[in-house]
């Protein structure tokens, strides 16, 4: 990879730095697609549903069943499964209580975002000829998309720790869209051309969730 597509890129370092939370925590589109990534994520989620349901119908039964009813599996059974669902129900809150909706969606595009790196890599790899003036122009626009995905996480968290607390206005600076607008490249029907038109779609999204952080305010 290139060494300016390397600057771009949003590590994860950055991101739990930016947001607060591993991204791997955050339930995204990209994970929900990958099958691997989404028995994995699957398979953690249930590990602490059953973890937590053991620990509590297991204190439950032994302080409170037995010596009041004695022995009873049936009684553990019905136990387990009440429990198991009160959990799974308490843990889909908390989640959705945890991770708002915009933070979710802001590392969506963050997921696009590092798609069009990519597949301005692969290109950069699989073409015979670029057009230097064009890839720079993506480039370009990659940097404006990333300084307000930027922006918007950290605005995000701002307003997420702050919530009795009035967040003055300078936090949300002006984005970078218009600015976007203006790029244009020399062959409108080829490659740069469409990943120009995704940089521009996630900007679009961005300057959604902006909107949504500032009616908050």
């Amino acid at each position: 990879m290139q060494p300016d597509l390397i600057g771009l890129e949003i590590t994860k370092g950055e991101l739990r730095r930016l947001t607060g939370f591993k991204p791997d925590q955050v339930s995204q589109t990209s994970t929900m697609k990958n099958r691997e990534q989404r028995m994995k994520f699957l398979r953690g989620e249930l590990l602490v549903v059953f973890v937590v349901t053991a620990i509590i119908v297991g204190v439950a039964y032994a302080f409170i069943i037995l010596p009041t009813m004695g022995s009873s599996p049936m009684v553990g059974i019905i136990l387990f499964i009440v429990v198991l669902v009160a959990v799974v129900a308490g843990r889909s809150l908390w989640r959705r209580l945890t991770f708002p909706k915009t933070l979710t969606t802001l590392l969506n595009e963050v997921e696009k975002y590092h798609r069009v790196i990519k597949e301005i890599d692969l290109h950069d790899q699989q073409a015979a000829e670029n057009s230097i003036n064009d890839r720079e122009k993506v480039v370009e626009a990659l940097q404006l998309v990333r300084e307000d995905l930027v922006q918007a996480l950290k605005t995000e968290r701002i307003l997420r720790d702050n919530k009795k607390s009035r967040v003055n206005n300078q936090d949300l600076i002006a984005n970078n869209l218009t600015n976007l607008q203006t790029l244009q490249v020399s062959d409108r029907a080829g490659k740069y051309a469409q990943l120009l038109n995704q940089a521009l779609q996630i900007a679009f999204a961005v300057e959604a969730e902006i909107g949504k952080l500032q009616s908050r305010l």
